[in-house]
């Protein structure tokens, strides 16, 4: 069925006149009869009883023109959706992040963006690196927050953290007045360390052997917080990144930079390389990558 089809017998229905009908879409009475005729045969039915002089809708008509108004109603309502999409007034971003990355920067990314977009919806599911990275990878979410480097090759990235891991003691460890440390002076300590699924925690067993030895680890958890209260109890140290001395209680706990080498920690979002980005997770990206700064 051609839509113009229809909307002209709507027309022609609601003026009950051709006349009338034709004027308003500035089409010839002629070419709207024929249109309406044409409409008819396609149904099968006829839809204007055409025996008296003022036009009536038949049966088939009034159901035509009822359904008629509720599918030019859905088209207006989808080419409104459309361009509400493409013009960044509607929309919904999937983001994975690791618990760390997500309350130490998203509120005020999603703040950020919020006030420029406030009817994208962004939606965070939390989870380690290496499940979002998956996650990713499978098309489930759009886009991910994660360690670098990861393979080009795979994904698209936008870096958007560049900073370093820092050792973090009691404020009575015999480390905790020293300005820098080095990771083979952390060889007969416990560590308290994120669990294995953890891309940080691969990253410190490294620098551990790198420096000479494995580390002795006394607990691994998911959460932060427990880490540092296990460390505010002098139950061991950890490695975190750098901003979390910000978060932690300072008067209890001493975040000290490593050194010879530095440990760096940069983050960045990824998502599946030629995975189609909706108008709304290119306009996050763009805004990740120009408007960010931490």
């Amino acid at each position: 069925m051609d839509i113009r089809h229809l909307t002209y017998f709507i027309e022609v229905a609601k003026y009950k006149s051709f006349t009338k009908a034709s004027k308003s879409l500035h089409l010839s009475q002629s070419t709207l009869s024929k249109v309406v005729k044409s409409l008819e045969e396609e149904l099968n039915v006829e839809l204007i009883d055409r025996s008296a002089k003022k036009i009536n809708l038949t049966e088939a008509g009034e159901i035509v023109l009822a359904e008629g108004e509720v599918i030019m109603e859905s088209l207006n309502d989808l080419s409104i959706h459309l361009y509400d999409l493409m013009n960044l007034k509607k929309g919904k971003i999937k983001i994975g992040i690791p618990p760390i990355i997500g309350f130490l920067f998203f509120p005020k990314i999603i703040k950020g963006f919020n006030n420029l977009y406030p009817d994208i919806k962004i939606k965070l599911f939390e989870d380690d690196s290496k499940k979002v990275k998956q996650e990713v990878r499978d098309g489930i979410l759009d886009l991910g927050v994660v360690m670098l480097p990861v393979d080009e090759k795979e994904f698209d990235v936008v870096p958007f953290v560049y900073d370093e891991l820092s050792l973090f003691v009691h404020k009575s460890h015999r480390l905790a007045q020293r300005g820098k440390v080095e990771m083979k002076e952390l060889q007969n300590e416990t560590f308290i360390l994120f669990k294995q699924e953890f891309a940080i925690h691969d990253i410190i067993i490294q620098e551990c052997l790198r420096a000479g030895f494995r580390p002795e680890i006394a607990y691994e958890s998911s959460e932060w917080d427990f880490i540092s209260g296990m460390i505010g109890e002098n139950l061991g140290i950890s490695i975190f990144p750098k901003p979390i001395a910000g978060k932690v209680d300072q008067d209890l706990i001493k975040a000290i930079p490593i050194v010879n080498p530095s440990v760096p920690w940069n983050l960045g979002f990824i998502s599946k390389k030629k995975k189609y980005a909706s108008p709304a997770v290119r306009e996050f990206i763009q805004y990740i990558s120009n408007d960010l700064s931490f």
